[in-house]
């Protein structure tokens, strides 16, 4: 039996923030603003898509998580465009050989309501990761403190591929 690198990986990411006492902290979720609603506690912006994201396709790529690449104890990380951060990662699974496929996301929140941005919020995190992500809102229906309306989380999933060898070669 032969010992071959796999050519596709899955990962999963979660992220999930309370909403902010600050009235001018603004709401931003898979890099797009929504006014009118309060924002997300965070060490960086708080955008728990980005961040699930983010963690998805670090976890498909076995390159770790968003802490380990952008810990919250770093100043240098500080109300940081976590969307910026996303397009860091995709960059550090490009120089491990592995290129985005797709991510599917899941929001799990009360309000806003995510139809009426989803559009740009998939072009957006899709431009950032180069590949085509899916983005669906989903209520809590009362349970728990995120159907009590106290957060936002996101679940994310993400498919990663090797690239393909130069000269279509065998090793």
């Amino acid at each position: 039996m032969t010992n071959t690198q796999p050519t596709i990986r899955i990962g999963q990411g979660f992220d999930v923030h309370p909403f902010s006492g600050d009235a001018h902290r603004p709401l931003v979720l898979g890099g797009v603003s929504f006014a009118g609603v309060p924002g997300l506690t965070g060490h960086s912006d708080g955008d728990v898509i980005a961040h699930a994201v983010t963690d998805a396709l670090l976890g498909a790529a076995g390159l770790g998580d968003i802490g380990q690449h952008f810990p919250d104890t770093d100043p240098a990380w500080a109300g940081a465009d976590s969307v910026g951060l996303l397009r860091r990662a995709v960059a550090a699974l490009h120089d491990a050989g592995w290129y985005p496929q797709n991510v599917d996301c899941t929001v799990v929140l009360e309000e806003p309501k995510v139809a009426p941005q989803r559009a740009a919020i998939e072009a957006r995190l899709g431009d950032a990761v180069g590949a085509p992500v899916t983005v669906k809102g989903k209520r809590a229906e009362g349970l728990g403190a995120l159907g009590r309306a106290e957060g936002i989380a996101c679940f994310a999933v993400a498919l990663v591929a090797r690239a393909a060898p130069v000269g279509g070669g065998s090793a």
